[in-house]
């Protein structure tokens, strides 16, 4: 499954790839990452629509990753990527917003990876 991490901090790519190391080894799982919801935009253009699953941060400059939801979901129809949004803040406000926006799921950080593994699987 080819998974698109969008987020401003560049440490998630590293931290993805140590606590996801055996699921990439064995090519159950393939990391892209983006660091904007404008690179995000420009990377899925790049993929054909290839990420099955989308983890996004809400809070980024730029464009928000609500505004990437919200982008996804009109313009990436067939078949429509699952995405799931992260955010540090795990307020009733953003849960609304992204869950009205059509956010598959809701995550808060410090992202718990067993969690985020047994939902990964369950999504396969």
């Amino acid at each position: 499954m080819k998974i698109l991490v969008v987020d401003d901090e560049h440490d998630v790519k590293t931290l993805f790839q140590q606590r996801f190391r055996k699921e990439i080894r064995k090519g159950e799982l393939e990391f892209v990452f983006a660091f904007s919801g404008e690179e995000a935009l420009t990377v899925l253009e790049s993929m054909k629509q290839e990420a099955v699953l989308i983890l996004s941060d809400i809070n980024m400059p730029g464009m928000s990753g609500l505004e990437l939801l919200k982008k996804i979901k009109k313009e990436y129809l067939a078949p429509p990527p699952v995405v799931m949004m992260i955010t540090a803040y795990g307020d009733e406000e953003n849960f609304n917003t992204a869950k009205s926006l059509g956010a598959d799921d809701f995550l808060t950080k410090p992202v718990d990876f067993k969690l985020l593994k047994d939902k990964l699987i369950n999504n396969i």
